[in-house]
């Protein structure tokens, strides 16, 4: 299985559509620090996800960073992404792993100690723990986790796999970049720091250079 670099897991998120293309948005994430193109779309029908996907990848392509869909292993299969993310209501990362194959990359989302568990058995490639900080991009039943419950999970997960890199989501921006890569994150995966930015090359830059600022001083 493929090693996934998460240091700055840019999510592409469809409503995005209002402010920019997507797959320009996409590029310039890649082009500025972005390690991990992900694309996000809890609202419109498979061939309209599918539509939208297909020019993301292309926007990528010689990039050298991969691109997976959220959710939906026959949009990215559909699409010829490089792999996927799933949540805990999707399908089982081993059934994805059997219809992508060895060199797709399968993300997971974990949100608690049962999500931990369940992520220690499954043939995943990254796991993304959601809930450190509120988060306004979607709305999210769960508790928040905060920085000790991610610390917590994530001592779960690398007491078992330790070669998984962890990364963190919901409501990261620079500073708080900082404190969950001190906390043992490998990466962080954000939309609005990015792209509600004025200048999304500009975001992606910074936040891209404070994470890894961040990994430098946690592994000394």
């Amino acid at each position: 299985m493929p090693k996934v670099d998460c240091r700055l897991n840019a999510i592409v998120d469809a409503r995005l559509a209002d402010k920019a293309n997507l797959a320009d948005l996409a590029r310039t994430a890649a082009l500025n620090g972005a390690t991990l193109i992900q694309y996000r779309d809890k609202t419109n029908s498979t061939r309209e996800m599918i539509e939208q996907a297909r020019p993301i990848g292309a926007a990528l392509a010689g990039t050298g960073v991969p691109f997976v869909i959220n959710d939906r292993v026959d949009v990215a299969l559909a699409a010829g992404a490089d792999g996927v993310h799933l949540g805990r209501d999707d399908m089982d990362a081993a059934t994805a792993r059997s219809m992508m194959g060895d060199a797709a990359i399968i993300g997971l989302t974990v949100k608690s100690e049962m999500d931990a568990q369940a992520a220690i058995g499954s043939p995943i490639d990254y796991a993304c723990i959601e809930g450190v900080y509120e988060t306004l991009s979607k709305h999210n039943p769960d508790p928040r986790v905060g920085l000790e419950g991610f610390a917590r999970l994530g001592v779960t997960l690398l007491a078992a796999k330790p070669d998984l890199p962890v990364g963190a989501i919901a409501g990261i921006n620079v500073q708080r970049a900082a404190d969950v890569d001190a906390a043992g994150a490998d990466g962080v995966a954000v939309i609005s720091t990015i792209f509600a930015a004025l200048d999304p090359a500009a975001a992606a830059r910074e936040l891209r250079s404070s994470v890894d600022k961040a990994l430098r001083e946690a592994s000394q």
